[in-house]
């Protein structure tokens, strides 16, 4: 502890406030209320030893010091930060500053993506679901991908991360899900119903291979997430009758090898009672029985075929 007054030469106070390194300096000053002002401002502009003046006594405290003004009326305590310590804080605060801008630029950038992998997860998972005969647990899934197909297109429109690479991920993700684990209900031991299942995933490769109309806002054919709900849901409440399935598929893959026009269906950029459709089939998928989320599904499905245009084009 060094003390100082205000009839102390500079020299002195210079020399003391060096060798004080981390100690504290008590400086006495009657009127010392604008040198603390002045301490307060520097402290707060500059890193390293921040020089503190006055009209009458030059100061330069050392990296550590503790600078204690002492009036007439109070005393005063001001800590100047260690400049290493303050240095590494602030690489550290920095760092990781960097470190989550480039997360959230991660995540932006590949937040569709992520719908677009959760819907080809439902699509494996379905099509294991059918190999070992849990055939409600399949028709579930796809429905789910259903949901998750129709987000992804609309997430990466929203945050501006349209890409190559997740348009082949939907495409594959389609084909997953919508091709070969929707065609996986159609499957039984007969030979008619297994060539069945491979002409309705041909058909859904021709949809996404030659889907573009040349058209704005316009698909040829129908689009495969609407056949494969169709199917899930005639599945579920039919209880796997075969032959009502097989009628079903044979339309389905009719309808996607048309060469009618379709509108695009961008469910969540569209009119709000899109959006609350959507929700209501979220909300039915994971809250309600099976009976009413089928129906809730099939007529939705249903409605995009029968009044493509004057329902669903994405068009406000």
């Amino acid at each position: 502890m060094f003390s100082l007054s205000a009839d102390d030469p500079g020299e002195r106070v210079s020399s003391l406030c060096c060798k004080a390194g981390s100690s504290a300096v008590l400086y006495r000053h009657p009127t010392a209320r604008s040198l603390c002002v002045d301490i307060f401002s520097t402290l707060l502009k500059s890193s390293v030893q921040p020089p503190v003046r006055s009209a009458s006594l030059p100061v330069t405290l050392p990296a550590a010091a503790v600078l204690c003004v002492e009036t007439q009326r109070a005393t005063m305590i001001l800590l100047t930060p260690s400049s290493g310590f303050f240095h590494c804080t602030n690489k550290l605060f920095l760092r990781e500053r960097a470190n989550w801008v480039q997360l959230k630029e991660f995540a932006r950038k590949n937040a569709a993506n992520a719908l677009s992998v959760a819907n080809m997860v439902m699509g494996m998972a379905s099509i294991l679901s059918s190999l070992n005969g849990h055939h409600y647990a399949a028709c579930w899934l796809v429905l789910i991908g259903y949901l998750l197909d129709l987000a992804d297109g609309a997430v990466a429109r929203r945050l501006n991360a349209c890409s190559v690479l997740g348009a082949k991920l939907d495409d594959f993700a389609d084909f997953t899900t919508f091709g070969i684990a929707t065609s996986l209900l159609l499957r039984t031991p007969s030979l008619l119903d297994n060539l069945l299942c491979m002409c309705y995933v041909l058909s859904v490769m021709v949809r996404l291979v030659f889907f573009s109309s040349g058209i704005p806002f316009m698909y040829r054919g129908l689009p495969c997430i609407y056949s494969s709900a169709i199917l899930s849901c005639t599945s579920l409440l039919t209880g796997g009758n075969m032959g009502v399935l097989r009628v079903t598929a044979v339309a389905m893959i009719l309808f996607m090898v048309s060469q009618g026009f379709y509108p695009h269906d961008r469910v969540l950029e569209s009119q709000a009672w899109k959006k609350v459709v959507y929700v209501g089939g979220v909300v039915m998928v994971f809250c309600s029985s099976f009976p009413p989320a089928c129906v809730y599904y099939l007529l939705w499905s249903v409605s995009y075929i029968l009044f493509p245009t004057a329902l669903w084009s994405c068009k406000v």
